[in-house]
């Protein structure tokens, strides 16, 4: 399985709750819903359909599950959230328990077991294992080399602090840019790939 990261970002680099005000206040963010002004349905909703309909399943942290197990379900009837709800979900937390994981067809991944579990799946047959948000997740991810794809959707914004995706341990990586599409708010939409990932 391709593991394919996709992420709202500013031109800062946040990428902390781009779809509302109580998303995630962590660190007194106030900006919640900053994406919201630039989000173009065309490209941007494209972006998120073309990644969705490719994924066999969606890997999530903690916070970012338990914001969309909120959201989703209760939206079914539409062919995008129904896409949502059906298909198999991993998520990672230290603090939930199997019975916590109420949104149908999730699976946990326990914190300490992680990296090998998610190893595991991406070298598995299948198509691509989804992260959206959850950027504690993608900076392990990123650091481990378990990233094939990074789709950033970046936004002309400047948010001034919030959470990143990107470590800081000193360690250069170098990504090919393999295509860009600019959406009709000054979005534009950026694939990445690792250099050496097919």
């Amino acid at each position: 399985m391709r593991i394919v990261i996709s992420e709202f970002i500013s031109l800062d680099g946040v990428v902390q709750a781009p779809g509302g005000p109580e998303e995630d206040t962590d660190g007194g963010f106030a900006h919640g819903g900053w994406s919201h002004p630039f989000f173009d349905p065309e490209v941007v909703g494209g972006a998120f359909s073309g990644a969705i309909a490719s994924a066999q399943a969606l890997l999530f942290g903690r916070r970012t599950w338990q914001t969309m197990a909120g959201a989703w379900p209760e939206r079914a009837g539409d062919p995008f959230a129904d896409r949502m709800n059906g298909i198999a979900k991993y998520v990672v937390s230290g603090t939930l328990g199997d019975a916590d994981l109420t949104w149908d067809h999730s699976t946990l991944i326990p914190a300490d077991k992680a990296v090998t579990r998610i190893r595991e799946l991406r070298e598995a047959d299948g198509g691509d294992l989804l992260v959206m948000g959850s950027p504690t997740l993608v900076r392990t991810l990123l650091s481990e080399g378990l990233v094939d794809e990074l789709v950033l959707m970046i936004m002309p914004v400047l948010l001034g602090g919030g959470k990143r995706i990107f470590p800081e341990d000193g360690v250069q990586r170098t990504l090919e840019l393999v295509s860009t599409v600019r959406g009709s708010t000054g979005v534009q939409v950026c694939t990445y790939r690792p250099v050496g990932t097919k």
